[in-house]
């Protein structure tokens, strides 16, 4: 009896050995779940207060370039260009000057068939001489009627009426001659000429075409027919539209450089002509005219070209880039970071626009550290992280970031004064 209280009583021992060894290691997993989720915890909410952070790359402003260009495209026009239309009705009869021909002032273009035209020419004449007739005659039955005045012959009303019928007469020969006269610059209209020295830019009219009588008006679409266009290209006329924030380069002394797709790399120096003085309600710019010489003929009418403008500029005046810059209620600002790290919104006073960036007048300063491309979030007093600028993209964060004057560092600067060549990368992996 004795040996088998003692195997049940190890038993019983073996059985609380395990027992507690149970719940020992329950009791481990316990406590270090507890602590690995803790620490878990912990560790995301240094994250979640780290992301909390924005990152913002930070520039300096610049001084402004000595010099201002501006790019802009421009349309070349002849010295002249002239549509000509036939002032008289026909078929061409010959044409003389075909496209690219150089001509002279007068010189024929083409002459017109104009039978009807002859025929009334011809009639005009006739009745000049049967009125020419008329008038002799009425001169002389006034005389004989004159030599009659004073007897019992005639009576002063017939002398009367016989002075007036010569007086008709002569009128009646003044509008015959107008009419000859009118017929006869009709039958010089049937030679087309050109109005200047140029070249013919387009010939419309060949051989057996009827033409009409345009009477001189251009707009007279339905019955004018254009038989040639004639331009004189020894100077050309470049218009271009200045946007109004470079309206103050205009003037008499402006020049520009010229450049045309057909001769890559060379340039025309052009010379200013004109303005209009106003400003076009949709765009806003003012079409300003240039002009060039083109003895050589090497520019052609209504060709596309891009005019160079170079202008004095402003060193003193400092610059940022558009993207640094607030549009707010509270008007135009930038951010700036303070020593603290902590964001300062300056109002400032935007100047000319340079293109891809801008004069400030007033609201910073030469060293100050200004957000590049700041959030619209961002708000005073707020904390913020620098990071340095991705390589090959706005490295001018990265030489701001190295002129910034070192101070003392602490635990937290240590995180958020990240280097130039580190702060993407740190910034990405910390999120």
């Amino acid at each position: 009896m004795t040996g088998a209280d003692d195997i049940k009583g190890q038993r019983g021992r073996g059985g609380r050995i395990w027992v507690w060894l149970g719940v020992v290691v329950v009791a481990v997993i316990v406590v270090g779940g507890i602590v690995e989720r803790r620490m878990h915890v912990e560790s995301l909410s240094r994250q979640t207060a780290d992301a909390a952070i924005p990152r913002v790359q930070v520039i300096e402003p610049e001084h402004g370039p000595k010099t201002r260009t501006l790019d802009l495209p421009g349309n070349i026009s002849a010295w002249y260009q002239a549509p000509i239309y036939a002032q008289v009705s026909g078929y061409v009869q010959m044409w003389y000057k075909d496209i690219g021909a150089n001509v002279k002032a007068g010189e024929i273009l083409a002459t017109i068939d104009t039978p009807g035209l002859d025929a009334q020419y011809a009639a005009s004449k006739a009745n000049f001489d049967v009125a020419m007739a008329r008038y002799k005659l009425a001169q002389i039955t006034a005389k004989r009627w004159k030599a009659l005045q004073g007897t019992q012959a005639v009576s002063q009303q017939e002398v009367d009426v016989q002075a007036a019928n010569a007086e008709a007469q002569a009128a009646e020969v003044e509008a015959a001659r107008h009419e000859v006269s009118r017929y006869a610059a009709l039958i010089g209209f049937k030679q087309i000429v050109a109005p200047f020295d140029g070249v013919v830019t387009s010939r419309l009219a060949d051989v057996g075409d009827y033409v009409n009588a345009g009477g001189g008006d251009v707009s007279s679409h339905g019955t004018a027919s254009e038989l040639f266009s004639v331009a004189d290209v020894h100077r050309m006329r470049i218009f271009v539209s200045v946007p109004q924030d470079y309206a103050d380069i205009i003037g008499p002394k402006l020049t520009g450089d010229i450049t045309v797709p057909q001769y890559p790399g060379r340039v025309f120096k052009a010379k200013f002509l004109a303005t209009a003085k106003a400003f076009n309600a949709s765009t806003r710019t003012v079409t300003t005219e240039l002009v060039v010489d083109n003895d050589k003929r090497e520019l052609w009418p209504d060709s596309y070209a891009t005019v160079h403008f170079t202008a004095p500029g402003d060193p003193d005046i400092l610059i940022l880039p558009e993207g640094a810059l607030l549009f707010r209620a509270q008007g135009m600002q930038v951010a700036v970071v303070d020593d603290h790290n902590r964001i300062r919104l300056r109002n400032v006073t935007v100047g000319t626009n340079l293109g891809t960036k801008v004069q400030i007048l007033a609201g910073v300063g030469l060293h100050d550290r200004v957000v590049n491309n700041p959030s619209s979030g961002l708000l005073e007093g707020q904390e913020v992280y620098l990071v340095g600028s991705t390589p090959g993209y706005n490295d001018v964060g990265a030489s701001a970031m190295a002129k910034t004057p070192a101070r003392e560092s602490t635990k937290d600067d240590d995180v958020r004064a990240m280097p130039a060549d580190q702060g993407a990368t740190d910034a990405g992996a910390r999120r």
